[in-house]
């Protein structure tokens, strides 16, 4: 739902009814991830989707009566074996929908889609499974652990649940929370969805190259802020990369240290060059961030291993290594280069194979790892 911040957070300042539905669990090979919404307003108008098109009909129909009855309600669909045009998920997946009514009240809500409107990291989580009494109550959590809401259920609920969510928060996560109704660790009668709305994860590619400015375009499309650094400053200017976020003249050991990072943090180094490379892979590999890939050769590669042993990084570190860069896709371009990158970037925080899906018996849509905050 927080991803339809901007015009939920519109309708509710000109004072609109709308409803809802957010996808709360999955099952198989589902095509959208819990936190995927479709929103209905009371004239019919309508943004998101929970299914890319499966059920969205009947999704809407549900928001609709929603709105009627004023009540919040869970409903699953999943694949019709008897008629693959009836309504269900032709992909053979199941989802649980929860349809929430937008009349008026709703406080933790509103408050969790103004502040997701203006960037700022917040934190919703709702009751998706537990008494009836309980179904759609909701719990904003921020950064710095202050809150608004509440579950309405055990004293210690609503402190539970705040541990839980500001976690997920930090890691820019959303997934689900099991506990018992008394506000335990234990999983027991309770199921929530937490959803998190945090700045976008940042990629930053040292080396203001050609193949840079491709790989600019795909970090874009993939949802990250972009920073190009390069100590060269008649490479590094926002002419040559007028789709970066940022474009910073600076050693990039000196600005790696002195810029923020977190553990959704991509770094591609492609200076392709000892003197700027080592210096600024022992510091990267030192850090938690979710990715570090290189430019290279294999004889670089080997080159690099050797001269990173030798400013003392451990085995460990090193393996954390991605060079040469990118996935095998026999790409010669830069913006086949970029593709292949990009690729290996979405496989590292989803756990993929990178091997092709025809002929293979792995689901589509795995749920066996959790995702990486990259």
């Amino acid at each position: 739902m927080l991803d339809l911040a901007g015009p939920l957070h519109e309708w509710i300042e000109e004072g609109r009814d709308f409803a809802v539905a957010t996808v709360v669990a999955v099952g198989g090979s589902a095509p959208r991830p819990p936190g995927a919404a479709l929103a209905v307003r009371a004239d019919g108008t309508a943004v998101g989707s929970v299914s890319g098109g499966c059920v969205e009909g009947a999704v809407y129909d549900l928001c609709l009566q929603a709105l009627q009855d004023g009540e919040t309600v869970v409903e699953r669909f999943g694949y019709s074996d008897e008629d693959a045009f009836a309504v269900g998920l032709t992909c053979g997946g199941t989802i649980d929908v929860m349809v929430t009514p937008f009349t008026g009240g709703r406080a933790a809500e509103a408050a969790a889609l103004a502040a997701a409107a203006r960037r700022e990291p917040v934190a919703l989580a709702r009751v998706v499974r537990g008494p009836s009494g309980l179904l759609g109550r909701a719990l904003l959590v921020r950064p710095d652990g202050s809150c608004e809401g509440g579950l309405g259920g055990a004293p210690g609920l609503d402190r539970t649940v705040l541990d839980r969510a500001g976690a997920l928060l930090a890691g820019g996560r959303t997934g689900t929370v099991d506990l018992s109704e008394d506000g335990s660790h234990c999983p027991g009668g309770l199921t929530l969805l937490v959803e998190s709305a945090a700045p976008p994860p940042r990629m930053i590619v040292f080396g203001a190259i050609d193949f840079a400015a491709a790989l600019v375009r795909a970090g874009k499309f993939l949802g990250y802020h972009v920073t190009v650094c390069d100590a060269r400053s008649v490479f590094a200017t926002r002419a040559r990369f007028p789709e970066a976020d940022e474009v910073v003249v600076d050693w990039p050991d000196r600005y790696l240290r002195r810029t923020v990072t977190d553990g959704r943090t991509v770094l591609c180094v492609l200076t392709h060059d000892a003197k700027f490379d080592i210096p600024l892979l022992t510091e990267a590999l030192r850090l938690p961030v979710a990715y570090i890939g290189a430019m290279g050769s294999r004889r670089t590669h080997a080159d690099r291993e050797r001269r990173l042993r030798e400013a003392g990084l451990g085995e460990p570190e090193i393996a954390r290594l991605r060079s040469p860069i990118g996935l095998d896709l026999g790409a010669r371009t830069p913006e086949e280069t970029a593709v292949s990158i990009a690729a290996e970037i979405v496989a590292a925080r989803h756990g993929g194979t990178g091997a092709p899906l025809t002929g293979s018996a792995r689901p589509i849509h795995r749920r066996d790892r959790e995702p990486q905050p990259v």
